[in-house]
């Protein structure tokens, strides 16, 4: 079992068509070297960026036990809090936002490609978090209904249930908000 969180920036086409191509990058940059900091202080692994998504799976490539939906929780409430932070270059005024995705389940990960290998993950749990995102809202973090039940064992969770939704290739889906968690404070 692995849980898996996916991100990207709210209105980023339209943010990014009011940049050159250098902002655009200086942004992105700012950006990640937030997130890149962040996520030392858990138990997860960052599997990759394209353009302003952001993937990132706990319980590999080094399994963790039953920890990895504690620790992506825990990661995508600080992320979510960071990203109010950065600064957009050319947008001093302007703010970023973050739509966050989580699931938990199997996946099947590798090194694939010969010129460039990379680490990848395959399976249906990648795809079921990748739609958590893609449905998720401004400033929330969207949770599947197997990562409400890891994060079960901790009692500190605020997670409010956020109904039956619709999810590409997947029909309805019961889904939950991650809120907080009454025992951790994220960093500034």
């Amino acid at each position: 079992q692995v849980t898996i969180f996916f991100s990207d920036i709210v209105g980023f086409t339209s943010i990014a068509a009011s940049c050159t191509p250098l902002q655009v990058v200086e942004m992105l940059n700012n950006l990640y070297v937030c997130f890149d900091t962040r996520i030392e202080s858990y138990d997860v692994y960052k599997v990759e960026t394209i353009g302003d998504a952001y993937m990132v799976v706990s319980g590999l490539p080094e399994r963790n036990g039953s920890r990895h939906a504690d620790e992506i929780a825990k990661m995508s409430l600080d992320l979510v809090a960071a990203v109010r932070q950065v600064v957009i270059p050319h947008m001093p005024a302007g703010r970023l936002e973050l739509r966050a995705g989580i699931h938990t389940g199997a996946c099947v990960a590798g090194v694939v490609g010969y010129k460039m290998p990379r680490y990848c993950l395959f399976g249906d749990t990648v795809n079921t978090a990748s739609r958590m995102e893609s449905t998720s809202l401004p400033q929330k973090i969207h949770i599947s209904s197997a990562t409400y039940e890891a994060l079960l064992t901790d009692d500190a969770y605020e997670i409010e249930l956020r109904g039956e939704i619709e999810v590409k290739g997947k029909g309805k889906m019961k889904t939950y908000w991650l809120l907080g968690n009454k025992n951790y404070s994220v960093q500034n």
